[in-house]
């Protein structure tokens, strides 16, 4: 089964806050939960207002690196590519291996690496 994971951009802030199963509630009421037990598929996620939710696709980088919604990616072949969640799957990631990919940035602190291509 895929650990479920999320965490959240707050642009006041200009920082994530990772949002898991053993956050509780957090300050400025960030938590996340699964209602009903463990195997439930009823989800809670606290956050604040303005925050952009990312999940975490259930695959690490080529360096063992968590990678989530958002982030930006280069590939073995030198291109860079941001994932996104579309038709049900995680694009470009659901289709190749975790030595494809390593994660360079994301698009909230890093957008100048998309500026390159």
């Amino acid at each position: 089964m895929r650990e479920i994971k999320f965490r959240a951009w707050n642009s006041v802030l200009n920082e994530y806050r990772k949002l898991d199963m053993n956050s509780g509630k957090q300050n400025l009421g960030m938590g996340f939960e699964v209602m009903g037990g463990i195997n439930s598929n009823i989800t809670t996620i606290y956050h604040s207002v303005g925050d952009v939710i990312e999940q975490y696709t259930g695959l690490k980088d080529k360096n063992g690196v968590d990678i989530y919604e958002n982030d930006i990616l280069k590939s073995v072949g030198g291109n860079t590519e941001v994932v996104i969640y579309i038709d049900g799957r995680f694009e470009p990631v659901c289709w190749y291996d975790e030595e494809t990919y390593e994660v360079i940035g994301n698009i909230h602190e890093n957008p100048e690496l998309l500026e390159a291509d």
